[in-house]
């Protein structure tokens, strides 16, 4: 696997580690889990970074799989059986450590795809079977190498950019004309196209003339048992117990509504939009409850502190609660304590953030736009809110809050629809187009 512009080690939430990064790793592990070794390429941004690192694998008596074992693991053959392989991620030195930003890694793609080459050598020769990339600069990469190693490259694109440039937030910079024509390059090379979506599917057709049989949907997955209303419990429901307590420990309000929005703070994510409606609630008299925001700068350093002095100029700088992103497990705390988790991005291939909170039995209040209206359903388990003025939200907030449904029907129908989703599952379909991406390319 290719992910060259974000490491999927990284802490999801901040600069451009997203959903993209739990996407990759956890269907590389659940990949593995099926007995193949996955490894992951990715550009290295810290000369502390070790050359190489292992995502545990089992042994077959299911302790772990580490050291000289694991790999061993790697350069065998064949996997033994019941023996889960280790994934292995390689941090590849392409240009600067720091102070590149995505837009400016176009220019390292040669040394990224020489130094992937470079590890392939040491290889015996056939060693991979196939290449899948992840977002279109992994994309310009892969295709290189897939043509050097005679195997098929399977895209999945996670964004993109004539999608993202026709819903740009006000003042927002578009997409530029070269990662257009990189994408447009990417999809006409692949032997087989990843799509999240049934919608993505068919954008991907008719925005970048895509063979219709080319392209597969395959849903990601969900962590049903790190993101859960009751850890621990094999057939977990929605108990206002748990949220007491998750809020009691958090030290959050349990005399008060609580919003959480988890994700990077950009336009493209619109947290400001909540900000603005919660000021609208204020204005009208209403009972305002208390955002919670979970995430870190995208795009400009300054853009935490930017929310935070719109909050503070609108008078809600007591009602928002600014905080850094968190692990995973931590962060399905913070869901199972939210009364709502609200997403009001302008575009979304997928939605993880809404599966996660779902997964937790927390109801979502999602935009109505890309991947969001297959992941929330309408009136089971959450709404799904058509624009982004920040009235609109408002009332859409302020409805949901006074909603019965939001404490009776939405938690249970939230966690049923979250079900739909499972890593192990998600992994068989990539199997499978791993397949008819290789007969293809034998075609």
């Amino acid at each position: 696997m290719l992910s060259v512009h974000t490491s999927p080690l990284d802490q999801p939430g901040t600069g451009d580690a997203g959903g993209m990064n739990v996407y990759v790793a956890e269907l590389a592990q659940a990949l593995a889990r099926r007995g193949a070794r996955v490894e992951i390429f990715t550009r290295a941004t810290s000369s502390a970074l070790p050359e190489t690192v292992l995502l545990d694998g089992t042994a077959a008596d299911g302790s772990p799989l580490t050291g000289a074992a694991a790999r061993e693991v790697l350069l065998a053959d064949e996997v033994p059986d019941g023996v889960v392989p280790p994934v292995l991620v390689h941090h590849v030195p392409a240009g600067p450590f720091e102070g590149l930003d995505k837009n400016d890694l176009p220019g390292q793609l040669c040394a990224m795809t020489a130094g992937v080459l470079r590890s392939e050598a040491a290889r015996r020769p056939g060693w991979y079977d196939v290449v899948h990339t992840h977002y279109w600069l992994s994309g310009q990469v892969g295709w290189l190498a897939a043509d050097r190693w005679e195997v098929p490259l399977v895209h999945t694109m996670h964004t993109m950019a004539k999608v993202k440039n026709a819903s740009l937030a006000p003042g927002d910079t578009p997409e530029p004309a070269g990662r257009v024509i990189g994408e447009e390059q990417v999809v006409a090379a692949s032997d087989a196209l990843v799509a999240s979506t049934a919608e993505e599917a068919d954008e991907l057709v008719q925005l970048y003339d895509a063979d219709p049989a080319q392209v597969h949907v395959v849903a990601p997955g969900v962590d049903l048992d790190l993101f859960t209303p009751q850890p621990g419990q094999p057939r977990p429901r929605f108990d206002p117990a748990v949220r007491r307590a998750e809020r009691e420990a958090l030290g959050l309000p349990l005399d008060r509504d609580v919003v959480l929005f988890a994700g990077r703070v950009q336009p493209l994510k619109a947290p400001d939009v909540l900000v603005r409606a919660l000021g609208e609630i204020a204005a009208a008299g209403g009972e305002v409850p208390l955002l919670v925001v979970i995430g870190g700068p995208s795009g400009r350093p300054t853009a935490v502190r930017e929310l935070q002095a719109l909050a503070a100029a609108s008078g809600l700088a007591d009602d928002v609660l600014f905080l850094p992103p968190v692990p995973r497990d931590e962060l399905a705390r913070w869901y199972r304590a939210a009364d709502l988790v609200a997403m009001p991005s302008r575009s979304e291939s997928f939605g993880l953030v809404a599966v996660e909170a779902q997964a937790c039995a927390t109801p979502v209040l999602a935009s109505a736009v890309g991947g969001l209206r297959s992941v929330v359903v309408d009136g089971v388990s959450g709404r799904l809110v058509v624009g982004h003025e920040p009235a609109t939200w408002a009332r859409a907030i302020t409805d949901a809050l006074a909603s019965d449904e939001l404490r009776t029907t939405w938690p249970d129908g939230a966690r049923r629809v979250a079900e739909r989703y499972g890593w192990d599952a998600t992994a068989a379909q990539v199997l499978k187009v791993y397949a008819l991406a290789d007969a293809h390319r034998r075609g």
